[in-house]
C-alpha cells in the first residue's frame, strides 16, 4: 500500500502539487526529514503528514517558524495533547487576524464601491451637461 511506502522527491511534487524546490527548502528549514540515498531523497509517510499539515498551516498564514514549532511539539509523548492545545491557541489568534483583515477589506471595499458610484454620478452629470451645451 503507498501509505507504507517511500515516495520520491517526483511523487511528492506529484501528489501535492508542488515543486522539487519546495521540498528542498522545506528540508533546509528542518521541517522535513526524507531518508537519503546518495542524490535520491525519499520521503516516509511522517514526510507526507508533515508536508500536508506545512501546506495547511500556510494556506491558513501561519509563519514556518509557528508550523515548525507545532511539528516539533508532536513528539512531546503526551499522546499530542501539548500540541493539539498550542495548535489551537496559535489558530486562535490568526482566526483572530483574519476575521480582523476581512473586516478592514469589507470596509475598504465599500469605501471604494461608494466613490465609484460617485464618479459614476460624476461622469453622467457631466456628460449631460456637455450634451446640453452642444
Amino acid at each position: 500500500m503507498i501509505e507504507d511506502q517511500t515516495m520520491t522527491i517526483r511523487q511528492m511534487c506529484d501528489a501535492f502539487d508542488v515543486t522539487p524546490r519546495t521540498l528542498r527548502f522545506y528540508e533546509a528549514k528542518e521541517l522535513l526529514f526524507p531518508i537519503r540515498e546518495g542524490q535520491k531523497r525519499l520521503f516516509t509517510r511522517r514526510d507526507r503528514a508533515r508536508l500536508k499539515l506545512i501546506l495547511r498551516g500556510k494556506r491558513f498564514g501561519f509563519s514556518l517558524e509557528e508550523i515548525r514549532q507545532l511539528l516539533d511539539l508532536y513528539d512531546m509523548g503526551d499522546q499530542q495533547q501539548t500540541q493539539i492545545a498550542k495548535t489551537y491557541e496559535v489558530a486562535q489568534q490568526r482566526l483572530a487576524a483574519l476575521v480582523a483583515q476581512r473586516d478592514e477589506l469589507n470596509g475598504a471595499i465599500s469605501e471604494l464601491e461608494d466613490q465609484l458610484k460617485w464618479g459614476e454620478k460624476m461622469l453622467t452629470s457631466l456628460n449631460q451637461t456637455q450634451k446640453a451645451a452642444e
